[in-house]
């Protein structure tokens, strides 16, 4: 089985590169960007944005420069070496030692599985992490928030989102009124619901057959990622969530910034969701010009 490991940086090799890098069974390749430096990796691949100019021009043009979204060629190229499992990661969050070795993908897992009668579920809140949420969790749904509806079933999943320690994915209304520093029990997992959940693109386990219509969205801020996740589950994909693997070290960000870059999902997510339930092609409604380009030059590829 191959196992690839995708990111994109601006940063020299990081502590969470240089780990990543030495984990045994996995591949790493870390797409480059225009401030990118010099970036020396002893085994992983990295894809300098000439590189990538060359091996994908189109997709390149259309992702664009100077975003978080150069991580789809990084993506792309994996899937083209014959990767059976990505993992998307960023470059600040450092792997803890059992990283890796607790892959659920396509195996029957017991679950502790929550039914919602919302149209979404927020992962983070059926932890000890409560009262935080996960980035691109609508928040008015926050106040309804309901687990007591919990049981033990199996279930076979296609996508698996591992949490984190240290500085949660949150959004930057949370980390302005909580600050949170959270260690997250793993007596809670593994768990997964009935309704979409929201998941990233920070330490997220990705099955080969979902890899096509994995896309994270450029033009849309924040919500590239967390989009491209309701899209997946809009399509059927199952998505188990995990115990923490990572320490996020968070790289430094300006919270007013951030959440200018969140208040489209703040927005729109909502009635994203409603449509997506009933009809995933719904999601080209939401998107801009460019990203609707650059997610079809990305179809193509397959």
């Amino acid at each position: 089985m191959k196992k690839f490991i995708c990111t994109t940086t601006i940063n020299a090799p990081t502590t969470a590169i240089k780990k990543f890098e030495q984990i045994a069974g996995w591949d790493l390749v870390v797409t480059g960007d225009l401030k990118t430096p010099n970036y020396p990796l002893e085994s992983g691949t990295f894809l300098s944005p000439q590189e990538q100019e060359k091996l994908y021009p189109k997709l390149s043009e259309a992702i664009g420069w100077n975003c978080i979204q150069r991580r789809n060629i990084a993506i792309l190229h994996a899937y083209e070496q014959g990767a059976d499992i990505i993992a998307v990661v960023d470059d600040d969050n450092i792997p803890l030692d059992h990283w890796g070795t607790e892959i659920f993908l396509g195996q029957q897992t017991k679950v502790n599985h929550y039914h919602c009668n919302d149209i979404a579920f927020d992962s983070v809140g059926a932890t000890n992490a409560f009262p935080i949420w996960h980035r691109g969790f609508p928040l008015t749904l926050l106040s309804q928030r309901d687990y007591s509806n919990k049981t033990e079933i199996m279930i076979t999943p296609d996508i698996q989102a591992d949490l984190w320690n240290g500085d949660p994915d949150t959004d930057a209304i949370a980390r302005m009124i909580y600050a949170p520093d959270i260690t997250i029990d793993k007596k809670h997992f593994p768990l997964a619901s009935n309704a979409f959940s929201p998941f990233n693109s920070q330490n997220t386990f990705i099955s080969r057959q979902w890899i096509k219509d994995y896309f994270l969205f450029p033009g849309i801020g924040r919500m590239d990622d967390i989009w491209a996740s309701y899209y997946l589950q809009s399509l059927g994909a199952t998505v188990l969530f995990n115990k923490p693997s990572v320490l996020h070290a968070r790289n430094e960000h300006d919270l007013l910034h951030d959440n200018k870059l969140e208040q489209l999902g703040h927005e729109k997510t909502l009635l994203l969701l409603q449509d997506l339930k009933k009809d995933p092609q719904t999601i080209w409604n939401y998107l801009p010009d460019q990203a609707k380009k650059a997610f079809e030059i990305y179809l193509n590829h397959f």
